[in-house]
């Protein structure tokens, strides 16, 4: 079994990768790469049989659901069969309305240690935590070789003991680690602790209870675990909870009853429209979404009457200058709880601006999608692989000094065997 990174090897995003054994070749992952603009036309990676010559691969393999693992897709030949989590697929596929998703149109579905063939590959899915819903780690073998793909994980968020399930039980034999390493960098302490999901519903338990208005916990609507940690959060600081429409399309889109969600089963959860998505449901007659949740959807009188009662989670960042005119957000603080470097845009710039002018506190309770360096050292020592491979990462260099094993670099677009 051969492989070759096609991007990734010195960046986190855009991951790509293509095995080869016995004449045929498999995917995993097909990332549009963070540094592309929104515009920017990315060609697909030089494959065997999508832009080099030879047959086309027997399938995509998607790890998740975020756009740097599944962005160059729509440029895919569709006679090319995608696997991903059925969980994974439905989300996406919620998401396309509000443009963030894409309908997959899958060939099957991965499943947690069920073994799947293609060709002369085995693969076999291992359930992940991560901040995307319904993540795998890829286990595949070939030839009497073993190579196991992390794609993106962590030990910290509500899917740890998926984590400590593979370190229990981790399969054995495997020759390589092909492993991100995301939070391996070069200007930065790699062995700083990183915050669990629990303890950021400690944080903003602490920040419901020390705001005497209203909260808006501006986060993706795609990170499942956040939504829970959000309301849970609320409960123990005695609010309820409001969702905005694509939160809640994302929320049913994942059919788990633990999951909150804008119905009747869940007596405080809500809905609160942006005046972004009214527009969009009007605009594309999709008032079937809204009929979804009317019974349990509030207005601005409810926000601006017992603004303390209430928990703003999701896409609300459009939303803030209007709350602030309203005066909704009068003694109240705006949470955010996504990657800090987003403020430095020019939306994040703008955000900021706009809150220290109107007095708003902007306060951060955020953690990784992606595991800490001790997290990742669990999971070599469980593996115990004959080799490890940096992917997802700035910093491939470091590996050499950060663990105890054999190290390899590879470049994008070479070969080497497994």
């Amino acid at each position: 079994m051969r492989v070759r990174i096609h991007r990734g090897a010195t960046e986190i995003g855009g991951s790509c990768v293509e095995l080869e054994a016995g004449g045929s070749t498999l995917i995993l992952d097909l990332g549009r790469p963070l540094w592309a603009s929104r515009n920017e036309e990315i060609p697909l990676p030089p494959a065997v049989g999508l832009g080099a010559p030879g047959p086309k691969p027997l399938a995509l393999l998607l790890s998740h659901g975020h756009q740097d693992h599944w962005g160059l897709i729509p440029q895919l030949p569709s006679d090319v069969p995608i696997w991903t989590g059925e969980g994974a697929a439905d989300v996406l596929r919620a998401a396309e309305f509000f443009g963030s998703g894409i309908d997959l149109k899958e060939a099957g579905h991965l499943q947690n240690r069920t073994e799947i063939e293609f060709g002369p590959f085995t693969v076999t899915p291992y359930l992940a935590d991560h901040s995307a819903f319904d993540a795998f780690s890829l286990l595949i073998e070939a030839g009497g070789r073993q190579l196991f793909y992390t794609g993106d994980f962590r030990g910290h968020g509500r899917k740890d003991q998926a984590f400590q399930w593979l370190l229990d039980q981790p399969p054995a034999g495997v020759h390589v680690l092909l492993m991100e390493g995301t939070n391996i960098r070069r200007d930065s302490a790699s062995g700083e602790s990183i915050e669990s999901e629990t303890d950021v519903e400690h944080a903003l338990v602490e920040t419901y209870k020390n705001t005497t208005g209203l909260v808006v916990v501006l986060a993706s609507a795609q990170n499942v675990d956040r939504l829970v940690t959000v309301y849970r959060a609320a409960l123990r600081g005695d609010r309820d909870l409001a969702i905005d429409l694509y939160t809640a399309e994302i929320a049913a889109a994942t059919r788990r009853e633990t999951i909150p969600q804008v119905s009747p089963d869940w007596t405080r959860v809500f809905a609160y429209l942006p005046t972004r998505q009214r527009v969009k449901v009007k605009q594309a007659g999709a008032f079937d979404k809204v009929r979804n949740i009317r019974d349990r959807r509030i207005y601005d009188e409810e926000l601006l009457t017992r603004p303390a009662r209430w928990v703003l989670f999701g896409a609300f960042q459009s939303q803030i200058a209007s709350l602030i005119k309203q005066g909704a957000l009068a003694d109240g603080a705006v949470v955010w709880s996504l990657w800090d470097g987003y403020l430095s845009d020019a939306g994040g710039k703008r955000l900021t601006k706009m809150l220290a002018e109107a007095n708003v506190p902007l306060v951060h309770h955020h953690t990784s999608g992606h595991a800490s360096l001790a997290d990742m050292r669990h999971l070599v020592e469980a593996l115990n692989p004959d080799r490890l491979v940096p992917i997802h990462t700035e910093a491939p260099e470091q590996f050499a000094t950060a663990f105890q094993h054999p190290v390899e670099l590879h470049a994008d677009g070479e070969w080497w065997d497994v």
